[in-house]
């Protein structure tokens, strides 16, 4: 087990990324509402989020939220770059860098107080060069834990820094709400909320055999870990999936066939895209469901050739849902 003693785990995200990159590279998006994608929203910028834009959303209810929104068109060539480029920060920052995304890292600055300054003085210079040499913005979490560093980021977006200090981790987790915690989708949240838990604090004095018997036992066990900040994982260098993944939490209420299917073309895309900048490809398309019974089932399917072609592999996804409807339809989807 690795937990170092003080905070020196850094969660690296950059704002709003796609969006970010276009009003970078043009400046007429500078300042306003800008909305990556036609058919899904595969980035909305800040300005656009201040509407209720969301990623995955469907073009069509993005622009009845946000009328004067500009669209775009993706340019997956210029996210990639632009990624490269970060990841060239990084690792001129830290040795130890483990990526999770195109546009997020973990970065561990243990050990280089008397070469490169303080973790906060760390993070705030990687903030810097990466909106010098790149030119975007980057929200940067410090902590003692990686789920806490991670946690950290997202309170302090956009373009934020944020230093969670070992003596003050339960002061600044317990009070944030539910949603806060990994793996608290709509309807893991509806169910604690059903049960008077609102924020982490209250998660946590609940004991973890009372977790598991709400949420089953690897989520109680989960929640219970992360609700009292333990997290023993370490920065993984050169850590090379064998799989690449991304879900969706639907909640209990009834989705119509197209607004399942919008939210099945958000997650190809963004899987796909995660092959790509990793310069990886895939022959066995996996499509896991969770029903309104909470029953689990998985579909696979074998393509003739390894690919990273979002058409390709969303063919193949689509299929698997097809074969999977009778089922939702008589239990209902919310995962």
């Amino acid at each position: 087990m690795f937990v170092p003693g003080r905070a020196t785990i850094l969660h690296a995200d950059l704002d709003a990324f796609f969006a970010s990159v276009e009003q970078r590279d043009h400046r007429r998006l500078r300042g306003r509402p800008v909305v990556v994608g036609v058919g899904v929203v595969l980035s909305a910028s800040y300005e656009a989020r201040a509407y209720g834009v969301r990623t995955a959303m469907g073009g069509a209810q993005a622009r009845r939220l946000c009328p004067h929104a500009l669209v775009v068109s993706p340019r997956m060539s210029a996210y990639s770059e632009a990624s490269k480029a970060v990841f060239e920060v990084f690792e001129q920052t830290s040795p130890l860098v483990e990526g999770l995304s195109i546009d997020e890292a973990f970065l561990d600055v243990r050990g280089l107080e008397r070469i490169a300054g303080t973790p906060s003085e760390i993070a705030a210079k990687l903030r810097s060069d990466v909106a010098d040499h790149v030119g975007l913005p980057i929200t940067v979490g410090v902590a003692r834990t990686k789920f806490l560093a991670k946690v950290a980021s997202g309170v302090a977006k956009p373009d934020g820094l944020l230093v969670v200090p070992p003596d003050g981790e339960l002061a600044f987790l317990h009070p944030l709400p539910v949603e806060r915690l990994w793996g608290v989708g709509p309807a893991t949240a509806g169910r604690l909320h059903g049960r008077g838990l609102k924020t982490v604090g209250q998660v946590a004095q609940i004991t973890e055999t009372a977790l598991e018997s709400m949420l089953g036992r690897a989520a109680g066990r989960h929640l219970h870990a992360l609700a009292h900040n333990r997290d023993p994982r370490p920065v993984h260098v050169g850590r090379r999936r064998r799989s690449i993944g991304s879900q969706h939490a639907l909640g209990r209420a009834p989705r119509s066939a197209a607004a399942v299917d919008t939210v099945v073309v958000g997650l190809v895309d963004r899987v796909t895209r995660r092959m790509r900048a990793a310069r990886r490809v895939g022959r066995t398309v996996v499509l896991r469901l969770r029903f309104g019974d909470f029953s689990r089932a998985t579909r696979s399917h074998t393509l003739p050739q390894a690919t990273a072609h979002t058409q390709t592999i969303l063919a193949a996804v689509r299929w698997l849902l097809a074969t999977a409807m009778p089922t939702i339809e008589r239990r209902g989807l919310t995962l």
